[in-house]
């Protein structure tokens, strides 16, 4: 395990010398099977692997789970064994937000909308904290799961404009085999929760059936979701849209959902049109 930046910077400067490609994980800890998978899928495409577990209190607001978001590094260490990860960067907050800094760093007009609005500042944490990982571990390619869309395509277009030339992987959601999408938030919810939180796997699966079926106007689409949330009495729906993946503004074929579940608010999303997977794909 690595704890600070200057340590990472040294065991991936010997890396670069020997040859060696390197993929970054980042992740807020709590490991599930979501998140092997895309440290799965870096260690096919690159010769070194940097695993990151920091809670970022930046993409956080106010009344949010910070305080109770759970923590668990031995149990993290542990699932990442014999996973052929070659460091898992574990810094304290002091490391990652030295005192008296104050520098963020901003993706315009994609922070703006959905998850955006609804948590204003979230990706402008999101946003600082990737950077500050990119400097740090320097990698290749960066792996993010897709079913954190809007974040994922923030982090593409921060790589873009920041020149990096880091490229950006998003893996496919990995899902509970009733369809629900793991995260590390579905340790709150109590069982009858869990139960009612399945209807965000299946207002998708009914709007993507229609979409298979001929009904492309997002227009029509969208009512499908609606209706299939509104039948569930724990649901207490954020949004439900049709989003243009690239902009998350103009109308599409992504279907994005967040609603809350007792305090527990969890999201999730479809490109209708995709075969939809309900079972576990690592």
């Amino acid at each position: 395990m690595v704890a600070t930046t200057a340590l990472l910077r040294d065991l991936v400067a010997g890396w670069r010398r020997d040859g060696l490609s390197v993929g970054l994980v980042p992740t807020m800890g709590a490991l599930h099977a979501g998140h092997l998978s895309l440290v799965r899928a870096a260690a096919v495409e690159n010769e070194r692997v940097v695993v990151s577990i920091f809670v970022n209190p930046l993409q956080f607001g106010p009344g949010e789970d910070f305080a109770r978001y759970p923590r668990d590094l031995g149990g993290d260490l542990e699932a990442l064994d014999g996973m052929g990860v070659g460091a898992v960067f574990a810094p304290r907050l002091e490391e990652m937000y030295p005192s008296g800094a104050t520098t963020r760093v901003r993706v315009g007009e994609l922070d703006e909308v959905l998850e955006g609005a609804r948590r204003p500042g979230h990706f402008e944490g999101v946003a600082t904290v990737v950077t500050k990982l990119f400097w740090a571990a320097q990698p290749d390619r960066a792996y993010f799961g897709q079913k954190d869309a809007q974040q994922a395509a923030l982090v593409t277009r921060l790589a873009e404009d920041l020149l990096t030339g880091i490229s950006i992987r998003v893996c496919p959601i990995v899902r509970e085999p009733d369809g629900l999408a793991l995260s590390s938030r579905n340790a709150y919810l109590s069982a009858a929760e869990r139960k009612a939180a399945l209807v965000l796997s299946r207002a998708l699966s009914r709007a993507n059936e229609a979409c298979l079926a001929g009904e492309e106007d997002p227009g029509r689409l969208r009512p499908i979701l609606q209706r299939e949330l509104a039948a569930e009495p724990l649901a207490e729906v954020d949004y439900a849209e049709l989003v243009d993946p690239a902009d998350f503004r103009s109308p599409g074929r992504l279907a994005v959902l967040a609603a809350r579940f007792g305090s527990t608010r969890l999201i999730d999303n479809h490109l209708l049109g995709v075969r939809f997977e309900t079972s576990p794909s690592g």
